[in-house]
């Protein structure tokens, strides 16, 4: 059986509403969210896709101020996320946050932030696929993986569309991930293949799933929450509602880890399948 980690790591996943291009008010919104989190027992606390800028490409089309700049070896030292800082530091909590980043070659990604339990900010991973022609429009697709070490947990990185192809959270289970972080932005009408896919890639992988979400907004870019973690069998262990603020808190089992990995064995029973015959039919 693959490693495991020796000790449980409880982790948050939060859905609220940022306000477009306001990236300290919303990196204020988020440090309460993490104080609320930690106060819960949370090690760990995930936040939805492009959060400090919020998932509204109208303002991201317009402002380039809505972009956190990185240096060349992906650190932020950008003020207005000054108040996310404080809070991880002071509450010694690992943060992975959504933000529209501009790298120091010009690049312009749909980017995990990782904020240490120091108060450091780097960025940790850039979305590899985007959905549709906006965000086509607006990022530069990231090109490697990552998984994110928190004691001896293995957590893959995948950010909204990326969840809906099996073979990216098989490439984190292929690095050893238990787990699967998932900032994301689903709209209203897409509750079904919200609840499906990240369900599916825990299942899929025999990992826990911690999926973040916003929630409300306007137009297009109205939210449906559903904020969840899905354990190894892709059932949610917790969820919150398609409306309104939520953190959900939920503890990953090293020990429920293991009895899914004995029970199913797909990561064990893969194997080459080779070509296929097409048959006619008469």
């Amino acid at each position: 059986m693959d490693t495991l980690p020796a000790t449980p790591l409880t982790v948050a996943a939060v859905q609220a509403t940022p306000t477009p291009g306001a990236i300290a008010h919303n990196a204020g919104l988020a440090a309460r969210l993490v104080r609320r989190a930690a106060d819960d027992g949370a090690q760990v606390v995930v936040l939805p896709e492009l959060f400090l800028c919020a998932y509204h490409p109208p303002t991201l089309h317009a402002d380039p101020a809505a972009d956190v700049p990185a240096g060349a070896d992906g650190e932020i030292h950008d003020g207005r996320l000054d108040a996310l800082r404080d809070a991880a530091r002071e509450r010694s909590t690992v943060v992975v946050v959504g933000a529209s980043v501009r790298h120091a070659d010009g690049r312009r990604a749909c980017s995990a932030v990782l904020v240490e339990r120091t108060g450091a900010a780097l960025v940790a991973y850039d979305k590899q696929l985007l959905w549709g022609p906006e965000e086509n429009a607006l990022f530069t697709p990231g090109t490697t993986g990552a998984t994110l070490l928190v004691d001896d947990w293995r957590l893959g990185l995948g950010i909204c569309y990326d969840g809906c192809f099996p073979e990216h959270g098989r490439a984190a289970a292929d690095d050893g991930a238990h787990g699967y972080l998932a900032p994301s932005g689903y709209v209203v009408g897409s509750a079904h293949r919200r609840d499906v896919y990240y369900a599916a890639r825990a299942l899929d992988n025999t990992m826990y799933v911690v999926f973040a979400n916003s929630v409300g907004g306007a137009g297009d870019w109205a939210f449906n929450g559903g904020a969840a973690v899905y354990d190894p069998e892709g059932r949610p262990v917790v969820r919150a509602a398609d409306e309104g603020e939520a953190v959900v808190v939920a503890t990953l089992d090293p020990a429920e880890l293991a009895r899914v990995r004995t029970a199913h064995t797909m990561l064990r029973d893969r194997r080459e399948l080779g070509g296929r015959r097409v048959l006619a039919a008469r």
